[in-house]
């Protein structure tokens, strides 16, 4: 792959944040200039092996998920943490019988479990992190807590980076370019704290006739603005740095995405930054040897535009609604940040009163969790999970 060296990034506390690159060629001869990087095949198998992807899906159609699995690098695991329908439409165990006819046809290691599954609840329950819970001891409906479980699934595997691909996506080839830019910004990255957002060159939309290739989504384009101003606004020098607030595909290293909190709701992608901007602006954390090491944000520009689902208008208030919430909570954010997101909510008429911005629940990072307590419970326990390995 020949990639672009990032030209600029600013320097927030230990967080650097790296302007966009862009792919100049799928494949390339590995070379480096100070402006680009050659990554060889060979580079490219070595982080592939070292990584797990994570697959959160909740009642998509089946033949997405079947063209997000094909499309994967050879050497990476798979793990897809559903929180689709049971009962007597059971999607789940469609969902299941896809992972096992795509795993007896190519040999690919993967796990399934469902996000209800109790032996879930159990087992976080002994390990110590009952944050994921609910009342009835069952893990919550919600795409972080499907990361979280994910999360801890790939701690287990002892492999050092992970990534997130959503099952919606209509172009089952773009996964396999997402996962290998992934790869890419962890070949250039200088710490073991790292994490590579993706930012879609074109997000095509249906326009009378023809397609239409919208460079922006209508919530990213608010999100990366308010993030940039949250940041503006303690620098005391505008930027426009952030450009992938809602990127939900996104990988990170291991180290890194252990001392990951997440917050719930629609709000995960852009409480990443915020977090980490929180957490070490000031160097005021418990986790010094990410300090130390410092922290690298990566944002690439695909090759492939991103087709995924329509999910409706509602869908799209929730996004913002979320994104935008969990900036006007944060403890960077002052009277002058909170007045204008209040305005840019009233003026989309996606509320009408403060009170009705709601705040949203955080996860805390699973870094102190027992995992090898939660998995030992998990085996014993679980009623949905299906690990398939190579030998299998």
């Amino acid at each position: 792959m020949l990639l672009e060296l990032p030209k600029h990034a600013e320097i927030f506390g230990c967080v650097k944040i790296h302007e966009i690159q862009k792919v100049l060629k799928f494949e390339s001869r590995p070379f480096e200039s100070p402006l680009l990087k050659g990554i060889s095949k060979d580079e490219m198998d070595d982080v592939l092996s070292r990584m797990v992807v994570i697959i959160p899906v909740k009642d998509e159609k089946l033949h997405l998920l079947d063209g997000v699995l094909r499309s994967v690098p050879i050497g990476c695991d798979i793990i897809v943490v559903s929180n689709s329908q049971r009962g007597e439409n059971d999607i789940f165990r469609m969902e299941r019988d896809i992972v096992s006819n795509f795993h007896r046809v190519t040999g690919h290691p993967i796990t399934i479990i469902h996000q209800k599954d109790p032996g879930l609840g159990i087992a976080f329950k002994e390990a110590g992190y009952n944050a994921i819970l609910d009342d009835a001891g069952f893990v919550r409906n919600g795409k972080a807590e499907g990361m979280v479980v994910g999360l801890t699934l790939a701690k287990n595997t002892g492999k050092e980076y992970v990534c997130f691909v959503d099952a919606d996506n209509y172009i089952p080839c773009s996964v396999n370019e997402y996962i290998r830019l992934y790869a890419a910004g962890f070949i250039i990255s200088q710490t073991p704290y790292s994490m590579v957002r993706l930012h879609w060159r074109y997000k095509p939309k249906v326009m009378e006739d023809r397609l239409y290739f919208k460079k922006w989504g209508r919530v990213s384009e608010i999100t990366n603005r308010f993030l940039n101003l949250l940041i503006s606004i303690h620098t005391g020098f505008e930027t426009n740095i952030i450009k992938t607030g809602n990127a939900g595909e996104h990988a990170m290293t291991m180290k890194l995405a252990e001392i990951m909190a997440h917050s719930t709701g629609y709000s995960v992608e852009p409480y990443q930054l915020v977090y980490l901007l929180e957490e070490f602006w000031k160097g005021e954390t418990e986790f010094r040897e990410a300090m130390n090491s410092g922290i690298e944000i990566y944002q690439i520009e695909t090759l492939n535009p991103h087709v995924h689902e329509d999910k409706g208008d509602e869908h799209i208030r929730e996004m913002l609604l979320g994104s935008l919430s969990t900036i006007y909570y944060s403890k960077l954010a002052n009277d002058t940040v909170r007045k204008e997101i209040l305005e840019e909510l009233k003026k989309n008429e996606m509320i009408k009163r403060e009170r009705e911005l709601k705040k949203n629940r955080v996860l805390p990072p699973i870094a102190k969790m027992n995992v090898e307590k939660f998995v030992e419970v998990l085996l014993n326990h679980s009623e949905t999970l299906t690990m398939l390995s190579k030998e299998d």
